[in-house]
């Protein structure tokens, strides 16, 4: 924040504007305003220029980088990034794991900095090696899905249960196809709505209909009984054959309206985290089930925020120990 900033905020305060008109006023959100004014002196003490001495001698005081001072702390972000953690996932295990140990906190920001602006030599290489890389969110680069046609006796998601929708019960599910090189390869990915949890099953050869079927199946079967809810696809062909997957799973099967992905928005949303292990143009065919029970493993091993820092698998084995 520069000088000219912190004298607009000042005659804000002396006109008596709220933080957030002084904040849409400069540009600022209204968060960043009020630490501003909070950390020097409050609105009745408020001095633009006592706070930009205070910023020029807080930027010129030399500071050691967090995570080169505690090689403890640096050594669990290192271990979080190996695994494929991003930051902000590792800043929310900690706090999790070590509730009472200010030592092992950090914030997402902090490890961002040390990775990008702070780090040097040895700390550097070890840290920026094992950063997650690669794009989080899939961008639709046309299309290699079979021609669309009308299933017949599709069921629209709207009819699916109210208990699906709130994520209280787990059992529900939400399922895509990945697609390899040339439109030649396919994976099955299944997502589990309350937990996050993530399978991905090989489908080789082709994916007509019966094979998908078949596939979802054999696997779906292998789930506790309490994990057996429901299916929300998409209006893929691949699952023409519904009413026999129903039929030997007892699992009725939902479908998204047409080009609606946020219907399935846990699926689609962890397709793009599954494009750093198979990105687009990848053959995957050649990939066997063990390789892609590796990569399911780790992504349900990654502490979520929406799960309060547990990890996908950690929630699933609470609802079945639980059951």
């Amino acid at each position: 924040m520069c000088v000219q900033e912190r004298e607009s905020i000042l005659r804000g305060l002396a006109q008596n504007d709220s933080l957030r008109l002084i904040a849409e006023r400069i540009g600022r959100s209204p968060s960043t305003v009020s630490r501003e004014v909070a950390r020097n002196g409050g609105k009745d003490a408020y001095s633009a220029w006592d706070a930009q001495d205070r910023a020029d001698t807080r930027r010129a005081r030399p500071k050691t980088c967090k995570l080169e001072s505690d090689r403890r702390l640096h050594d669990a972000v290192a271990d979080g990034l190996a695994k494929e953690w991003s930051p902000q996932q590792i800043a929310g295990r900690l706090a999790e794991d070590h509730p009472d140990d200010e030592t092992m906190h950090v914030s997402h920001e902090t490890i961002y900095q040390t990775l990008y602006l702070q780090a040097r030599g040895e700390l550097k290489t070890e840290l920026k090696l094992a950063l997650r890389q690669g794009r989080v969110q899939r961008r639709p680069q046309g299309t290699t899905r079979p021609r669309q046609a009308r299933i017949a006796d599709m069921v629209n998601v709207s009819e699916r249960p109210a208990e699906a929708e709130d994520r209280a019960v787990p059992g529900h599910w939400e399922g895509d196809l990945i697609i390899g090189k040339g439109g030649k390869s396919q994976v099955i990915t299944l997502v589990e709505r309350t937990t996050r949890f993530t399978m991905l099953l090989k489908l080789p050869y082709d994916r007509t209909a019966a094979r998908t079927a078949s596939v979802l199946a054999s696997n779906i079967q292998q789930l506790p009984e309490q994990l057996r809810r429901s299916l929300t696809w998409d209006q893929g062909v691949e699952m023409a054959d519904h009413a026999t997957f129903s039929i030997a799973t007892d699992v009725p099967v939902f479908f998204c309206d047409p080009h609606s992905p946020w219907q399935r928005g846990s699926n689609e949303n962890t397709n793009g985290l599954i494009r750093q292990y198979l990105p687009k143009g990848t053959d995957l065919f050649w990939y066997t089930q063990a390789e892609l029970d590796e990569i399911a493993a780790r992504l349900n091993g990654r502490p979520r925020q929406t799960l309060g820092w547990r990890t996908p698998a950690e929630k699933l084995q609470e609802f079945i120990a639980s059951a």
